[in-house]
């Protein structure tokens, strides 16, 4: 049974959330949540969700959830309705690294080793992007051709982990092509995702359709897109628009 529940991102910018405790911990949810733009209110105001770091938490937690409230309590993710992530924000662009509260260390230690990865211009880029959205659309009608135009571009030219000039994006449209239609091939030679090569995985990331034999892992499919079909079946079917990534056990 999964622990780590269904990752969201809450706009909190000007609504009521209920902070309970004191203390440094409390301080500290105090901080992410002000970072949020959160308006920070007492347990009896109404809000919809509450944040609870103080000595005995059990009776206010049993308060809260009587009201409907979802709860996150700190050091204590067995009271918890919902858990805060690790981040690493590059404004507009936030990455969450969350356990399902099995370990905040474990979380911040990832971020102190990803945080280095991530350009201080990534920002910009994805502003740039949501500003040339209407381009896009324009150039590319077709949603599941955009979408593969822009997977291409964000597996090379626009690459996010690599700084970006400001006027990235703009030069890439103007020089981009029409991504075609094709069948790449995943032959694996282990059931561990971890061993999928890089570009296997970006081919995954990116797949209109993933076809694969029946005996194929699901943690291996599991690394494309969730809304790419899956198409169990001896061969992939010709003719098809866009990228299949067609995936096999080594025999």
């Amino acid at each position: 049974m999964k622990r780590s529940g269904l990752p969201v991102f809450v706009r909190l910018d000007g609504r009521p959330a209920i902070l309970v405790g004191d203390g440094a911990m409390a301080e500290a949810k105090r901080r992410l949540l002000e970072r949020a733009g959160a308006v920070i209110v007492g347990e009896d105001a109404p809000a919809q969700i509450a944040l609870v770091a103080c000595e005995d938490p059990e009776p206010v937690v049993a308060r809260l959830k009587a009201r409907g409230l979802l709860v996150n309590v700190a050091d204590r993710p067995d009271l918890c309705d919902f858990t805060l992530p690790a981040i690493v924000e590059r404004d507009p662009v936030t990455i969450a690294i969350g356990t399902g509260g099995a370990s905040a260390g474990l979380a911040a230690a990832l971020r102190q080793r990803i945080e280095p990865l991530i350009p201080a211009s990534l920002g910009s880029l994805a502003d740039a992007l949501a500003g040339a959205r209407e381009a896009m659309r324009a150039r590319w009608p077709d949603g599941g051709e955009r979408r593969r135009a822009l997977g291409a571009a964000l597996a090379g030219p626009l690459d996010p982990l690599v700084a970006q000039d400001e006027d990235a994006v703009t030069h890439w449209l103007e020089q981009a092509e029409a991504p075609g239609d094709r069948v790449e091939t995943i032959v694996l030679t282990s059931p561990d995702p971890d061993d999928l090569t890089l570009r296997h995985a970006r081919w995954l990331a990116q797949a209109d359709r993933v076809t694969h034999r029946a005996d194929v892992p699901s943690a291996i499919l599991d690394r494309a897109r969730a809304d790419a079909d899956r198409i169990a079946c001896d061969a992939p079917p010709l003719g098809l628009p866009g990228l299949t990534v067609d995936v096999s056990t080594a025999r």
